[in-house]
């Protein structure tokens, strides 16, 4: 007999056999047990999570002469028959290459005659999102009225791309992604009835490499046993057919770009392509490098969280006595914003080169993480007895960069308590102002907005210079300052700016947002 690959031999043949998805068969047996079988089911879920397989078993079920407690017994005729794909009364459709018209009227016409064994005729329609619109219309009207004897199994990856037409017609199951302990408890379950030896931890980074999906795992698992076939499978031999990069490297990397060598992080990653590294998951893979790092500076026990060797627990132990937190908590947030960048990037390889480069050249960045980051690394080369000198880190920051959150918070509550009655009131009523100007000024004055430095004068700032020049005109700010005084008994002034001009003229402008004040919390004593 030919050999058969292992996610078609393990393939469940019942549902005590499906792993991960209890809720889903639990619902799928009681309606087998209590007969109350519907006409249309839709299976979605991301691949390899097992809904071909529960639509099969379903069918055998529906069917078997001798079902036990809502499972198939696999023993009759008729279980025999959709096992060996002989039985005429399951269909199973391929809707990427059968999405025509065409292909759903021959299912009509072959409902119409009722199954020669068994009691149903059973559609399963794989990735049926692929069906064409014309597809799609031709069988909503036998999906919803079918005859008795007929139940449809839809099966998609993207249930999103169904017509709500289908959708509504259907009995919805989602199937979730399989956990990493309930793979991990299979595949172990697995090489024993093979005979083959693989170490623990082979099993659980497999396990987490196929990504909730046990067909993926097993064929990841079957292609790393093929590599080094007779032999025991170790975590580095899988690691090696996978393509995954090692601790040590990953930890050079890390040390490069501490020490801002930029020279020696572009040969390393150049390295790694030439390897075969596929970018996105050389990103994926040292983010969870730098999150194992923080779990071992800041966790007690972080043996016991960390599906590693012990020889890449101490790299990671030594390497984590050499980084600031702060520091790393900025690497790991830089490399998770790249993750999701460069999915649908087609220039890969220089978005991760311009994020190496920004962190080994941290003045490039000035918000204010980056600004902290590189804080620590100026305290760390002073511990060492490094003398720093003035240098475009220092120059970047400004005396408003160093103000923590606090310290501004009481700043503006202190303004918001020095605002003048009149001013206050014209912010909290700004809304009621553009509701009453000209629907010409109300245009722009949405586009604008309302600040406060000091006295009675409210300055409306913008960075567009239309809207500047027309606000600016003396007959609107009259318009403005005209409905300004239904809300007020006092005197104010108005005045326009352009923002980017008066930074230019003053870079001591303290404009604040006057709303922002007068919506502020304040505590009065």
């Amino acid at each position: 007999m030919s050999y058969v690959a292992l996610y078609r031999k393990w393939r469940p043949k019942s549902f005590d056999d499906v792993k991960g998805q209890e809720h889903i068969v639990q619902t799928l047996t009681n309606q087998i047990k209590a007969e109350r079988i519907g006409h249309a089911y839709l299976f979605c879920g991301t691949r390899g999570t097992g809904k071909t397989s529960v639509a099969k078993i379903f069918a055998k079920a529906v069917n078997c002469k001798n079902p036990n407690n809502g499972n198939p017994c696999n023993e009759c005729s008729t279980c025999r028959g959709i096992n060996d794909q002989t039985l005429l009364n399951v269909v199973e459709i391929d809707a990427a290459s059968n999405n025509g018209v065409d292909n759903i009227r021959e299912i009509r016409n072959e409902v119409q005659y009722s199954p020669t064994d068994g009691k149903y005729k059973v559609y399963i329609i794989d990735e049926v999102h692929m069906l064409s619109i014309g597809a799609f219309n031709a069988l909503l009207k036998t999906l919803e009225e079918p005859p008795s004897y007929v139940i449809f199994i839809l099966a998609t990856t993207e249930a999103h791309k169904l017509p709500i037409t289908i959708l509504s017609r259907c009995q919805r199951y989602d199937f979730k992604r399989i956990t990493v302990e309930t793979i991990s408890n299979l595949l172990n379950y697995l090489m024993n009835k093979e005979q083959i030896a693989v170490q623990e931890k082979a099993i659980k980074y497999i396990a987490k490499a196929a990504d909730g999906a046990m067909r993926d795992a097993l064929s990841i698992l079957e292609q790393c046993i093929s590599f080094y076939l007779g032999e025991e499978l170790t975590l580095d031999k899988v690691l090696e057919v996978v393509g995954a990069v090692d601790v040590e490297v990953f930890s050079g990397l890390l040390e490069d770009i501490r020490k801002q060598d930029v020279n020696a992080c572009m040969l390393k990653l150049e390295d790694l392509i030439i390897k075969g590294k596929e970018i996105g998951q050389l990103i994926l893979d040292f983010t969870w490098y730098l999150r194992n790092l923080m779990l071992t500076k800041t966790a007690e026990n972080a043996e016991n969280l960390l599906d590693i060797s012990e020889e890449n627990l101490e790299v990671l132990k030594a390497q984590a006595l050499r980084i600031d937190n702060v520091q790393l908590m900025h690497y790991i947030r830089v490399f998770s914003e790249l993750s999701s960048q460069v999915k649908y990037a087609t220039q890969k390889r220089i978005l991760l080169e311009i994020a190496l480069i920004k962190l080994c050249r941290p003045e490039m960045e000035t918000n204010n993480e980056a600004v902290l980051a590189r804080m620590s690394q100026l305290e760390e080369k002073m511990k060492s007895g490094v003398t720093v000198v003035e240098s475009s880190v220092l120059r970047v920051v400004e005396p408003e960069t160093t103000k923590t959150d606090v310290e501004k918070q009481i700043e503006l509550k202190q303004r918001a308590k020095a605002l003048p009655e009149d001013v206050r009131k014209v912010g909290q009523n700004w809304s009621k102002i553009i509701s009453q100007v000209s629907p010409f000024i109300q245009t722009y004055l949405k586009k604008a907005k309302p600040s406060y430095d000091s006295g009675n004068t409210i300055t409306i700032t913008t960075d567009d210079e239309m809207i500047y020049g027309r606000l600016s005109a003396e007959e609107n700010i009259n318009e403005i300052l005209e409905k300004i005084y239904t809300v007020i008994d006092g005197q104010i002034n108005l005045l326009v700016k352009h923002e980017e001009k008066s930074k230019q003229v003053d870079s001591k402008t303290d404009l604040t947002d006057l709303q922002k004040l007068v919506n502020i919390d304040i505590t009065y004593e």
